[in-house]
């Protein structure tokens, strides 16, 4: 399976590009809008995240909205023949340095807070997992703007 993510990042490249061409790094900004159960669409970034990390490019900034911010609870428990996503997410951001940002105005209509929210409601713990931080959209918009390439994924 992994042969064909890198594969399809290889091939995504290259297709139009011709055969004396030197091979370049891009600047990706990734989406992700559905709930890590919902559907694979967040397994499918994550894969390509990773492969695409790994030919060299370069990964500004994963941006979790709406159904998306369930990839950062701290507490989410899959069964145990399903893959842990927030855990693989956590792996990615601590190995390879990329930016996980979860949308603050989602996180807080679905109850993740930040550190400094959650201590002004009365909460103990802000549910946020590892590797993740919670910003506005602005950063959102710097990281599109800054992109050479932008990908959506559910």
């Amino acid at each position: 399976m992994a042969g064909f993510f890198r594969l399809s990042v290889w091939f995504a490249f290259r297709i139009m590009t011709p055969l004396n061409f030197t091979p370049f790094t891009m600047k990706f900004a990734f989406q992700i809008n559905s709930s890590p159960y919902h559907n694979k669409a967040g397994f499918t970034a994550y894969r390509f995240i990773r492969c695409a990390h790994a030919e060299g490019h370069q990964i500004l900034r994963v941006f979790f909205y709406h159904e998306g911010i369930y990839h950062a609870f701290k507490y989410s428990l899959p069964p145990d023949d399903e893959s842990h996503l927030t855990k693989l997410w956590s792996q990615l951001a601590e190995d390879s340095q990329i930016d996980l940002v979860v949308c603050i105005s989602a996180a807080q209509r679905r109850g993740l807070l930040h550190e400094d929210e959650a201590q002004r409601q009365g909460k103990t713990d802000n549910g946020l997992a590892a590797g993740f931080r919670i910003a506005g959209l602005g950063q959102w918009l710097a990281a599109i703007i800054a992109a050479d390439r932008v990908l959506v994924f559910g």
